[in-house]
């Protein structure tokens, strides 16, 4: 695996991390403005009442959202994969007891360009799924594509829309079942959790 590993670190509550020079702002403030400005709030065509992302905000108010960014240009799907697994090494190995929903984890690839987002992003969200989900864990993909990944409620909507390629880790929930594949591994990790 070649490029910088960092740690994840709790995505900025309310300071940003500051501007870049010509770079632009930090890719964990380009996260949490998204956050905050999309996830942490209803959206009109999203199909329910309530945030995005339900456990979202609670997560980043209790310092509990943490960012990780992988500055350089990946080489495709299987990197990517690479430096997931790692981040879930990290994750797994940080639970305390009872996992905790509003714990999670985005990592930003902003090295991936336009054409390839779907292919590396969502290339290696597919071959990261059936890991993470028997360690009772969600990755899930964003980037501006928006991805192929259609709304629940209404399948005009691309929910998984963000400013930059990312991937995203956090702990299953009981209303994950609709977001798993109908395979055996996957409902017996989503069984095995909630019965």
């Amino acid at each position: 695996m070649t490029g910088p590993w960092e740690p994840p670190r709790p995505l900025p509550a309310g300071e940003a991390l500051g501007d870049r020079g010509d770079a632009g702002p930090h890719p964990l403030d380009v996260i949490t403005r998204w956050v905050r400005d999309y996830l942490c709030r209803p959206h009109p065509e999203l199909g329910r009442s309530g945030a995005v992302c339900p456990y979202t905000r609670q997560a980043l108010e209790g310092g509990r959202l943490l960012g990780a960014v992988w500055p350089t240009r990946p080489d495709g799907p299987e990197q990517v994969a690479r430096v997931m697994r790692r981040y879930l090494s990290w994750f797994v190995a940080r639970q305390d007891g009872a996992d905790d929903p509003h714990r999670a984890l985005l990592v930003a690839f902003p090295g991936v360009d336009e054409p390839d987002w779907g292919t590396i992003i969502e290339g290696a969200q597919r071959r990261l799924k059936p890991s993470f989900v028997r360690h009772g864990l969600m990755v899930g993909e964003f980037h501006p594509g928006p991805p192929a990944a259609q709304g629940i409620r209404n399948p005009g909507f691309r929910p998984l829309r963000s400013p930059l390629p990312i991937l995203a880790v956090r702990p299953m929930v009981r209303s994950d079942l609709p977001f798993l594949d109908q395979a055996p591994w996957s409902l017996d990790a989503w069984t095995a959790r909630f019965g």
